[in-house]
């Protein structure tokens, strides 16, 4: 059996694997983004951000398909197999490219969206209902105060309700010393919270894209295997040649 076939045949089970394991990387990725945006889902719920998570999760699922037919079609030595192995790959890899385009559109659209949504939530801040658990959930989590700082809360309800002071959230640790005045600034967080949450969207959606832009350069280098292994088994004998013989 001709050496060439031998390993290209090789690579494709190995890329078929490769998929299989990308596959389920992709689906943790894809968690982690739709996670992150969940967490926060009060002030990002307007944003377009959501959609390359949503691709990344759609793409692992085909991926696990995907990388099965690849097994099947190579060691079965099946031509139509290996024609919509192709068809797959090229298919998948022209969805990584367009959900890189739209991370990168999306990317730039973050702020504006979430300022305004923020705006909005802490605005209905009032210590009982959803936004208020929302709210108490980012500044802790983020250790932030406010939209833009601390004294964003000067202009809510809440804060000309309860005697000048900010949300106990707000504290850096929750004592019985920090009340939320304005006069405790070292018990308090004073970083607004729309920078740390814009900062975190950023940094996951540059996390996604560089593990599609991987997953793409490994689809293009498995189109161009089933070229290599359809051309010169074409040339050399009528069918596939197993792996085995």
């Amino acid at each position: 059996m001709d050496c060439g076939i031998i390993t290209s045949k090789t690579i494709l089970i190995f890329l078929s694997l490769v998929f299989l394991a990308a596959g389920a990387g992709l689906a943790h990725v894809g968690a982690q983004v739709l996670s992150s945006y969940g967490t926060f889902e009060s002030f990002i719920q307007e944003s377009p951000t959501l959609i390359p998570g949503v691709v990344i999760i759609s793409i692992s699922v085909v991926m696990f398909i995907f990388g099965l037919l690849g097994c099947c079609a190579t060691l079965r030595e099946s031509k139509v197999g290996l024609s919509f192995f192709f068809m797959i790959i090229m298919v998948m890899f022209a969805a990584e490219v367009a959900a890189l385009v739209l991370s990168f559109i999306y990317q730039g659209k973050i702020n504006g969206n979430l300022e305004r949504s923020m705006n909005n939530v802490f605005a209905k801040y009032d210590g009982q209902d959803p936004e208020t658990k929302a709210v108490d959930l980012l500044q802790t989590q983020l250790q932030c105060c406010g939209v833009k700082n601390y004294s964003s809360w000067s202009n809510t309800t809440w804060y000309n309700s309860h005697n000048n002071t900010v949300p106990l959230s707000c504290c850096k640790n929750v004592t019985a010393q920090c009340t939320g005045r304005m006069d405790q600034l070292d018990l308090i967080n004073l970083a607004g919270c729309e920078a740390k949450l814009e900062h975190l969207l950023h940094d996951v959606l540059k996390y996604a894209m560089l593990v599609i832009l991987g997953l793409a350069i490994i689809k293009f280098f498995g189109m161009l295997s089933v070229c290599v292994i359809t051309c010169r088994g074409g040339g050399r004998r009528s069918g596939y040649q197993p792996l085995y013989a």
